[in-house]
């Protein structure tokens, strides 16, 4: 749903109203509102069964054009996260590859439409140990399911569908991050332009 979509908005903490800059520094990833996604459906695994209810969190830089084609996905290493260019919200850093993405930088936020998402299994929104577990009610800790880098990339592009991109321009990333492009290239061939892979 579309509509639902449009009304999500990135909040960066649960109090913005008394956050500051020095506060953000030392606030746990839990204390943050990412913007997320609930799939609409449950997320086949590669170890078996499925997973659901799956969140997966993600950031935005640029316009997406009228044509939708112009969408790159860059995708983050193990020690990574969605927080690729701007402050990050827990941290108040700058983003992990703010050198890289953003206006006038070589993946140009003036032309390009750039989505980072949080691979699923990790702690910085996306659904992962801290989630709860609906059978139980208690978070799922170490019985969360085993996650492939096949799973992480089918996340992702359920969360593409789900934004209305069928066809990226290209997909990016770097150790884990250039592994998830490869399978993007391997698994999904029809939607990926190009797929640069750097040190993996």
């Amino acid at each position: 749903d579309l509509s639902s979509i449009a009304a999500a908005r990135p909040q960066r903490c649960v109090d913005r109203g008394r956050c500051s800059c020095a506060s953000m520094a030392t606030m746990s990833p839990r204390l943050i509102e990412h913007q997320r996604l609930v799939l609409p459906a449950p997320l086949p695994l590669d170890g078996g069964g499925a997973l659901a209810p799956v969140e997966v969190a993600w950031e935005s830089f640029g316009a997406l054009n009228d044509a939708r084609d112009n969408a790159i996905l860059v995708c983050h290493a193990l020690t990574g996260d969605q927080y690729v260019a701007g402050r990050h919200p827990v941290t108040g850093k700058p983003g992990w590859w703010e050198r890289m993405v953003g206006p006038g930088k070589p993946i140009d936020t003036d032309r390009f439409h750039v989505i980072c998402s949080n691979v699923i299994g990790s702690c910085m929104g996306s659904s992962g140990p801290e989630s709860l577990d609906p059978a139980s009610g208690a978070p799922w800790g170490m019985r969360f399911p085993v996650i492939t880098i096949a799973d992480m990339v089918r996340a992702q592009a359920a969360l593409l569908d789900a934004l209305g991109i069928g066809r990226l321009h290209a997909v990016v990333g770097g150790s884990m991050g250039g592994m998830q492009a490869l399978a993007w290239a391997a698994h999904h061939p029809e939607r990926v332009g190009r797929a640069l892979v750097i040190a993996s």
